[in-house]
């Protein structure tokens, strides 16, 4: 018998992001055993334009389309929490993005502060690669750190910055997750919204 091909669509706000969400959610695929997933080219929004009234409303309807309704996976939003709460700006998106398609399943996870703060919850996992220094550790305050981006460009050895259209990627397929995980409840959330999309229940 031959089950629904799971379908993943995404919506970011940045070049990094755009090149980097496809490469995670392979990841996630591929622990959970799903080897031919169709994941969807990112959609690029400006943050500011997706918040304001109608941006996620279009933004949702536009991705939908791309969508089948009757297989399995779903509409990812991911966007930088700067200095907004997540559990109060995600929730509101969500709401908005359900009442426009409720017949798709949606998800939004708010990375606080930002992307990269997943890549500092695993800190350890990329000690030596992409010009970062050895024996890394996560920072405290992973989770809460406003210049992420400026503390990979501090801790790299190789006297160039940080550049998310080209770090961000790789960075990406060499976190561990697990690790990314345990320090950081916003991956934790997108890890678990992954598997709402993909089976339609909420993991623990």
């Amino acid at each position: 018998m031959n089950h629904p091909r799971v379908t993943s669509d995404s919506v970011g706000e940045g070049e990094g992001e755009i090149s980097a969400l496809p490469v995670l959610l392979r990841r996630l695929m591929y622990e959970a055993e799903i080897w031919d997933a169709d994941i969807q080219p990112p959609f690029m929004v400006d943050r500011g334009r997706l918040v304001r009234p109608g941006g996620v409303e279009n933004a949702v309807e536009a991705q939908a389309r791309r969508v089948p309704a009757d297989h399995p996976g779903g509409i990812l939003i991911v966007i930088d929490a700067d200095d907004d709460c997540p559990a109060s700006l995600g929730p509101s998106l969500l709401a908005r993005a359900e009442a426009i398609r409720p017949d798709r399943r949606t998800a939004v996870v708010l990375a606080n502060r930002e992307f990269e703060a997943w890549f500092l919850a695993s800190a350890p996992s990329l000690s030596g690669l992409a010009g970062l220094a050895e024996h890394l550790e996560v920072p405290a305050d992973s989770e809460t750190r406003r210049d992420c981006k400026g503390w990979l460009t501090h801790h790299r050895r190789d006297g160039v910055r940080y550049r998310p259209r080209v770090d961000q990627p790789a960075l990406t397929q060499d976190m561990d997750l697990d690790l990314a995980r345990a320090n950081s409840p916003s991956f934790d959330k997108f890890c678990r919204d992954i598997t709402y999309l993909v089976t339609g229940k909420r993991g623990e």
